[in-house]
């Protein structure tokens, strides 16, 4: 076996064992030692054990890495990734704490973040969605209406040119049709996903793993399983008010250079709260994000 290091890409990660694509072969790879540092998206470079199998070795650089934390331990999520696509429908009902959460984690990475929201062919249940939706279109993120079932070409049509030259991950919580979009847009999702399964002996589990579908010309989507809770115990006081983007013309414009946003006279963001410039509910998981931020880091 040749001594020199491959180069692959990470498409799929279970545990610790991580399926790397590397030109038309597929390699079942670990980590040395206990480390699990790796993310699906990762350019990796991986000494060969066996015709399919290989041990990881260093990761390149990253240009973007995403993940979520509580106070004991980091998920990763994805590497290299350009756009975040919070995937939210008409019904069940949507979480706007974990839609805010995905995005403040995405504007702390520097990705891209959209909504889609998703079952808008369930006609009761759409207005409601809608003004809720709202809130995230009036600070600038975009909102994308889709319908799996009602307008399928429209709808991967109007994803195919969102996702063009991206690297994209869709996340959501169970529930919002995510794999219905993801069988969409990659016909043989499900073969895939069983393939990947087998590959990594992760057997039943076919929906706790994290794979990247390489739709061709630098084109990537990547799907994660659905989630009930996105802490982001990682990120600093400083991190957390520029990554919640209504607060960012108000920066600097407190009474006190060292302003927590908090409770603090002549606070130039709880000013905006209290005009109904920044809305409350995002100022709340503000104060709940930092409040968990200091149960690891300290203040």
């Amino acid at each position: 076996m040749s001594k020199e290091l491959g180069k692959g890409l990470v498409i799929a990660a279970h545990g610790r064992h991580y399926l790397v694509q590397a030109g038309g072969e597929r390699l079942n790879c670990v980590t040395r030692g206990k480390k699990s540092d790796v993310a699906v998206g990762d350019i990796v470079r991986f000494k060969q054990t066996s015709p399919d199998q290989g041990v990881i070795e260093k990761i390149d650089e990253r240009k973007t890495l995403l993940y979520r934390s509580d106070q004991y331990k980091s998920k990763l999520l994805a590497a290299n990734v350009t756009q975040l696509f919070v995937v939210i429908a008409t019904e069940p009902g949507f979480s706007d704490d974990l839609v805010s959460r995905s995005l403040v984690a995405a504007e702390a990475a520097g990705i891209q973040a959209h909504l889609l929201l998703n079952k808008i062919d369930v006609e009761a249940s759409l207005p409601k969605a809608r003004e809720r939706a709202a809130l995230y279109a009036s600070l600038g993120y975009p909102v994308h209406e889709v319908s799996v079932r009602k307008s399928p070409d429209d709808t991967r049509a109007l994803l195919l040119s969102l996702l063009q030259g991206q690297s994209t991950i869709l996340i959501g919580q169970s529930g919002m049709g995510k794999s219905s979009l993801i069988n969409l847009l990659v016909p043989d999702a499900d073969i895939a996903t069983r393939e990947i399964s087998a590959a990594l002996d992760s057997g039943k589990h076919t929906t706790t793993f994290t794979r990247l579908y390489d739709m061709g010309g630098e084109t990537a989507i990547i799907d994660s399983p659905g989630f009930q809770e996105f802490g982001l115990y990682h990120l600093s006081e400083g991190m957390l008010e520029r990554a919640f983007v209504e607060f960012r013309p108000y920066l600097g414009t407190c009474r006190f250079y060292n302003c927590h946003h908090l409770a603090e006279p002549g606070c130039g963001v709880l000013a905006a709260v209290e005009a109904g410039e920044v809305n409350a509910m995002r100022h709340d998981l503000y104060r709940q994000l930092l409040h968990e931020a200091s149960q690891t880091i300290g203040y």
